[in-house]
């Protein structure tokens, strides 16, 4: 088993890129557990208050853990990720500022502190005082090195990156298109709760520590990031698609599960028919300019033909 901690300054990065340096080389299956901060970089505590989040450093907003070089890892292959667990931390915060978020403008800035414990995240703050929200933990980042270019944190690409997809939770598998040698894995912005498409500006902020294990697939080529995830307990195929565009997003999702449905023995023509039958379109991310996130999910038992 590999411990890498993510949380310390030197082993985060926020911009995508391959001259990233490497924090650690693994080998494919092996376990790792990847400590991570949460999207603050630890610039809040379980004492702050709204004062306290006017100040924050926005230039250390979203860093990911990483990279993490992944031996036998080529461009052109796909990389997948199992995502063993996801274990929280014991505390988080939410906020919603009034120039981000899907109605800018209309609210007042607020800042709530969240006490994570039974399985639920607990209000501490006068807001949503006596709510209690499921925990479902996830990472909000998950993503590879571009092949060219540098590219901020925040809007998720093709890559992958700040996709906050709330059904990349333990017991998940995610496979991500691999755009340079050793795929430069990294992670990180840890949620303990979040609706589809974080359309408030935030989730449940926390600390986290990921239990990974990679394999490069070198007969899988994908152009977006797409997984294997389980809703209600009944599991699940999803694609993306990222687009400055939500209609493109969803025919990119649409076709990437087209061409997944293909890998299982469906046509597609069929293919087609089916996902306007059985697939769930889903706005993953909304609010992270310019791009959006939309999904597409099949239910895994209906591909079996009797």
């Amino acid at each position: 088993m590999i411990e890498i901690d993510g949380t310390l300054p030197q082993n985060l990065h926020y911009k995508w890129s391959k001259n990233n340096k490497p924090i650690a080389r693994v080998n494919q299956g092996e376990t790792v557990h990847l400590k991570m901060p949460d999207c603050f970089a630890n610039q809040l505590t379980e004492n702050s208050d709204i004062s306290d989040f006017s100040k924050l450093d926005h230039t250390l907003l979203d860093g990911a853990s990483g990279p993490i070089w992944i031996e036998g890892a080529e461009p052109g292959d796909t990389l997948e990720i199992d995502i063993d667990e996801v274990k929280p931390g014991p505390w988080g915060c939410s906020m919603s500022e009034g120039h981000f978020g899907l109605l800018r403008d209309r609210f007042p800035d607020n800042f709530t502190i969240w006490q994570l414990r039974d399985g639920y995240a607990v209000s501490r703050s006068a807001l949503l005082k006596g709510i209690r929200v499921p925990v479902d933990t996830f990472l909000g980042i998950m993503g590879v090195a571009p092949g060219e270019g540098e590219f901020g944190m925040i809007p998720p690409q093709a890559f992958g990156g700040n996709m906050d997809n709330r059904l990349l939770t333990s017991g998940a598998r995610l496979f991500l298109p691999i755009q340079v040698e050793g795929a430069l894995f990294s992670a990180g912005d840890p949620h303990a709760a979040q609706g589809d498409g974080e359309s408030g500006g935030t989730g449940i902020e926390i600390n986290a520590t990921a239990t990974l294990r990679f394999r490069v697939l070198k007969d899988l080529h994908i152009r977006y990031p797409r997984a294997a995830v389980n809703i209600l307990s009944k599991p699940y195929l999803l694609t993306m698609g990222i687009s400055e565009d939500l209609y493109t997003a969803s025919q990119l999702a649409m076709e990437g599960m087209i061409d997944e449905l293909g890998r299982h023995g469906i046509s597609g023509s069929e293919g087609y028919t089916l996902c306007s039958l059985a697939g769930d379109l889903r706005i993953s991310g909304i609010v992270d300019d310019p791009t959006r996130v939309v999904s597409m999910v099949v239910p895994m038992d209906i591909l079996q033909r009797n």
